[in-house]
């Protein structure tokens, strides 16, 4: 249809438009999507088998949907990829503030218009991008603010009465009228206003001051939320769930994998990162695996969730550490170093919600104690595992390792070291070298230094040797000698 040629009423009959319902219209694009095999809600990772099926059965069943789940877990995203199921354009009144259908109109302006005009009623075009609307559920929102009020200054330059329904001023749902309206952390929306919303998700009409208005509005409901069990600022009255055709439930990231996708899509990295700083895959493996390790964690409130908003200020944070470093060794160009991740504990510690245990450890080393698990986690998955009992006189992959620290008593890494420096430190431990060829002989080129470093990280996980930090960096020593020395 080409809309610029379609500006009146009579015009739009003409075309053989037909008027069609938002829920209709996102079940009648979804279909045809699925039809043709497209991607519907392309750029959400994780959910292609668990809640994108159930999201989309809700659209075909024209429900309003609840998604619940805990924080950090797209749920936004996914209200707001609906808005590309909507028509591109859709035609609607001009001058109504509640885009009134003009071959269905249900406001008195429009109406009135209508009568007045006839085919010449001028008609304008709402794209679809401009079909979202979006409230965050606070508690001073109030019923004015949703469905409107009574506005006095209207009454009086148009020198009505008040029993006049013109005097009304449509709050934010009346004017998202043929759109999606979202409804963000609906718990914390007090239970009266709550209250407010179950005529018009189930009647079809609107209550202001006195006025009932027999307004069918045409919208589909998105709300989101937090499991009631969490939260303790309030809850969904019975009688609104009631209403909710679909209630779907969210998860975080089932894989390392999937996870890794979700941060590198939606981490805010500019090219001059990317081309300076150099971060080897098991990099990423162990910055994912630090936010599984989170979840479940004893010092952290599992009920509250780690958001995958975690992981993703981490890797910008640590890209962050390993730019700075090239920076001021003037250099352009760096790998990224397990050392490095001691800048990813600010992104922790404001992400998590402590238990009592929690706090009393404090936040930073809850942090580092979770950099820490996700290096003893993936470390048997990529060399050998160490047994917790083992012979006293045993020879184990590691036994020649840990005799340098003996002989040698360790040595010092600093967090500004150069490359030359830091690749120098690794290459006189010689027996990192023969572990890393005898157990990951594939491995690239560019990631050896940082697997050397990951298996003296992994050792001291595994109370094989120790590790120190200072000011400036780290100190590894074997567990014994240094003890013995001073004896």
């Amino acid at each position: 249809m080409e809309i610029n040629n379609i500006k009146t009423l009579g015009q739009l009959k003409a075309s053989g438009y037909k008027s069609v319902g938002i829920k209709d219209e996102l079940r009648n694009n979804l279909r045809e999507k699925i039809k043709s095999g497209k991607p519907v809600f392309e750029g959400v990772h994780g959910f292609e088998n668990t809640v994108i099926p159930e999201l989309e059965r809700a659209i075909l069943s024209r429900h309003n949907i609840n998604l619940l789940g805990l924080r950090g877990q797209a749920k936004t995203r996914l209200a707001r990829k609906m808005v590309e199921l909507l028509d591109e354009y859709i035609p609607f009144v001009a001058g109504s503030e509640i885009n009134d259908d003009p071959l269905n109109p249900i406001s008195r302006l429009a109406k009135d218009l209508i009568v007045e005009k006839g085919d010449e009623t001028p008609i304008e075009w709402l794209h679809r991008s401009e079909r979202f609307f979006e409230k965050l559920a606070t508690p001073d929102v109030t019923v004015a603010d949703l469905i409107g009020d009574v506005d006095p200054i209207k009454a009086a330059n148009l020198k009505l009465s008040y029993a006049d329904d013109r005097v009304i001023h449509f709050g934010m749902i009346p004017r998202a009228n043929r759109c999606i309206f979202v409804i963000n952390e609906l718990p914390d929306l007090q239970a009266r206003i709550q209250v407010a919303l179950f005529n018009i998700l189930q009647e079809g009409d609107i209550q202001i001051r006195g006025f009932k208005l027999r307004m069918p509005l045409d919208m589909q409901f998105i709300f989101t939320a937090n499991p009631e069990d969490y939260t303790n600022r309030g809850s969904i009255v019975t009688p609104l769930k009631d209403r909710i055709g679909s209630q779907i439930l969210t998860h975080y990231p089932e894989s390392v994998a999937i996870a890794r996708t979700i941060t590198e899509q939606e981490a805010k990295l500019d090219e001059t990162q990317h081309k300076l700083v150099y971060v080897p895959s098991l990099a990423k493996d162990i910055l994912e695996q630090i936010s599984f390790e989170a979840r479940d964690s004893e010092y952290i409130d599992n009920k509250s969730g780690v958001s995958a908003r975690m992981s993703i200020t981490a890797f910008e944070n640590l890209m962050s550490t390993a730019e700075r470093r090239a920076l001021k060794a003037g250099v352009d160009k760096t790998t990224l170093r397990l050392s490095d991740f001691i800048g990813i504990i600010p992104a922790i510690t404001g992400k998590v919600e402590l238990v009592y245990e929690g706090e009393q450890e404090g936040a930073a080393s809850v942090a580092q104690n979770l950099i820490g698990s996700a290096i003893r986690t993936l470390f048997p998955t990529l060399l050998p595992k160490i047994e917790k009992l083992e012979k006293p006189d045993a020879k184990t992959p590691y036994s020649d390792l840990i005799e340098w620290f003996f002989a040698e008593s360790g040595f010092e890494l600093l967090d500004d070291a150069t490359d030359e420096e830091y690749k120098s430190i690794l290459d006189e431990i010689t027996p990192l070298e023969v572990i890393v060829k005898k157990y990951q002989p594939q491995l690239d080129k560019n990631d050896q230094y940082f697997f050397k470093e990951f298996i003296l990280w992994g050792l001291v996980e595994y109370k094989k040797l120790s590790k120190d930090r200072f000011a400036q960096g780290h100190q590894f020593k074997d567990m014994y000698g240094s003890y013995i020395s001073k004896l």
